[in-house]
């Protein structure tokens, strides 16, 4: 199944999905080929092709996948707010009130999921410069929107999430991933959507962001 979206349709309303994830159904294994095929079609810095799709749907490595996301989950804190990310989160409260609602939800539910996507890049950034930052994860972040946007259209819902991040290493074990070598870049729930309704979300101004010739 495909929907019938236009491409600003779909730019649009290619949400986080967290409470809407249909926790009964299976995703089928070619749907998720298709999104990869489809992730694979970016661009990537000088064509080197680093990226990794490690898609976990065997219920017992699920399960043990899960635990990770829920233990680094208290373990994780991010970096402070600051005045202006304080501003922007509360210019539409309600939406903010939704996503913390929402991903509540998904920690208490987050061991039925059907289908985790763990994208991964070859090149490890800890402690790299600007430079090589930039090149590693502009070489993996087109990808995996396009992996989301393909998935949207087939009616599947996604949130990225970066809760692997505190134990990394541990959930790089668990998949036999090269950690010395491989970065696992996000943690996504992947699964069908209870509806398909979904709308663009408040933003604040294109003013606040929008930057003509100079900052």
């Amino acid at each position: 199944m495909t929907l019938n979206l236009t491409p600003d349709q779909l730019l649009s309303t290619t949400r986080a999905v967290r409470r809407r994830l249909d926790l009964t159904r299976p995703v089928p294994r070619e749907l998720i080929e298709e999104c990869v095929d489809l992730a694979v079609q970016a661009p990537t810095g000088r064509n080197r092709q680093r990226w990794h799709f490690l898609v976990v749907t065997e219920r017992e490595r699920r399960l043990a996948v899960a635990d990770i996301f829920l233990r680094a989950l208290s373990v994780g804190t991010g970096e402070p707010l600051t005045e202006r990310d304080m501003w922007r989160m509360n210019y539409n409260s309600a939406s903010t009130a939704r996503v913390f609602d929402g991903l509540g939800h998904l920690a208490a539910n987050i061991h039925r999921v059907p289908a985790f996507v763990i994208p991964a890049v070859e090149g490890r950034t800890d402690r790299a410069p600007v430079v090589t930052q930039a090149g590693t994860w502009g070489s993996i972040l087109p990808a995996v929107w396009s992996f989301m946007l393909a998935a949207r259209a087939r009616g599947l819902g996604t949130v990225w999430t970066t809760a692997q991040a505190p134990l990394e290493r541990e959930l790089a074990g668990v998949l036999g991933v090269p950690y010395e070598k491989v970065m696992l870049a996000a943690f996504i729930p992947l699964a069908f959507t209870i509806g398909t309704d979904f709308k663009p979300a408040p933003r604040i101004p294109r003013e606040e962001v929008l930057h003509w010739d100079r900052w």
